[in-house]
Formats: C-alpha cells, sequence, structure tokens
C-alpha cells in the first residue's frame, strides 16, 4: 500500500474504536470555548470542565473576563496547572479582544493567535470547533500517536507533524481525524503502558523501535 492508503486504514480503524470522537470541553459561547482551549494547556478536559462550570457562572462575558482583578482570576483557576499564567493571559486576550476586535473574537489564523495564550494549536481547535474549518491540531497526544505510527520522525516539531497530516489525508478527514487521533491518544495508545496487546493497526506501529 501507499502511505495515503496506509493512512486511510489507520483512519478506519480508529474510527471503529472511536466512531463518536468530539470535542471532550463543555461550552455554550464562542468565547467560552476559546478560554476552555486556552485552560486545557497541560490539563486535562475533565479538570478544565469543572472549572469552567463555575467560571462561567461567575464571568458571563468578555467584558466580565476583562474586568475581573487578576487576583480574582488565579482564584477561580487555583486548581489547574499553571493557573497564574492562565490568570493573565486570560485577562490580556479578553482586554485585546475588547480593545483591538471591538469585542468580537476574530476568525483569521493570525489575528487568533495574536492573542496572549492563543498559540497555533488552540487556534486550530477553536477555529475547527467553532467555524469547521479544515484545521488539524497536533496537542501531546496527536503527536505521540502520530511518531509511533510513523507519520513523523521522533523529534518533530506539531507544526511539521500538522503538515506531514494534512499532506497524507484529504482536507474533509482533517477535522474528524484531530479528534480521533486524540481519543486514541488519550484513552488507547497512551504516553505509559499502551494497549499495544488489543491495537487493531499495531502492524503499523514503530513503538517498539523508538521507544
Amino acid at each position: 500500500m501507499t502511505k495515503k492508503e496506509t493512512a486511510l486504514t489507520i483512519y478506519d480503524e480508529i474510527t471503529k474504536l472511536f466512531p463518536n470522537a468530539s470535542c471532550e470541553l463543555n461550552y455554550r459561547k464562542d468565547y467560552e470555548l476559546l478560554i476552555a482551549i486556552m485552560l486545557s494547556a497541560q490539563t486535562t478536559d475533565q479538570s478544565v470542565n469543572k472549572v469552567t462550570e463555575k467560571l462561567f457562572v461567575k464571568y458571563q462575558s468578555i467584558n466580565d473576563f476583562a474586568l475581573a482583578p487578576i487576583e480574582d482570576l488565579e482564584s477561580s483557576l487555583k486548581h489547574l496547572g499553571l493557573f497564574r499564567n492562565k490568570a493573565r493571559n486570560l485577562h490580556l486576550m479578553t482586554n485585546k479582544i475588547l480593545n483591538d476586535f471591538h469585542g468580537v473574537i476574530p476568525k483569521e489564523q493570525e489575528k487568533l493567535e495574536s492573542l496572549p495564550g492563543v498559540g497555533r494549536k488552540t487556534a486550530n481547535v477553536y477555529l475547527a470547533e467553532m467555524d469547521h474549518v479544515p484545521r488539524i491540531a497536533v496537542d501531546t497526544h496527536v503527536s505521540r500517536v502520530s511518531i509511533r505510527l510513523g507519520f513523523a520522525k521522533r523529534g518533530s516539531t506539531p507544526k511539521i507533524i500538522e503538515d506531514k497530516l494534512m499532506k497524507l489525508y484529504p482536507k474533509d478527514l482533517w477535522i474528524p481525524l484531530h479528534h480521533k487521533l486524540i481519543h486514541f491518544g488519550r484513552y488507547f495508545c497512551t504516553a505509559k503502558k499502551p494497549n499495544c496487546k488489543n491495537c487493531p493497526i499495531i502492524e503499523y506501529c514503530k513503538y517498539p523501535e523508538i521507544n
């Protein structure tokens, strides 16, 4: 099989494991999604959902977040990793949206990435989830699985992995691929003790060679 044929076979097998893979962050409004994605850095989605359940009741608009003292934001985020840095970025990000974008979250990648605390991965997740723009966001799970499956070499940057995946897969699969790779890495091909014994795509895996 060609690389693209192998990639599609892998997609089909992962789909059988996680047919309904989707975003696991809870949100109702566009700014809530952006904030939840920002808060998920080095933190589980479950932990973020527990925090945002109260956070989005306490602060009910971008303006509320922008006006909140950083100390209050820190208190609300204290159960998350890097909470002080996240509180600061949340304060700066919401103020920039109000001051530079008239209170509207920009839809352009470059403008999104200009927001404090919003990098390429966060922007990609937001655009794919909120606006259904074809994107592949590369987090630790996508990166690990991609390297183990030989889509990218060990040590590859997220941008390199993103580019390689976009070349392997048709654009209409980018968003579902992102979700399926995350679920596969989060619940099956885990960092420690991956479920190799029951893996349907073990024949394509490079894991024994790179670990």
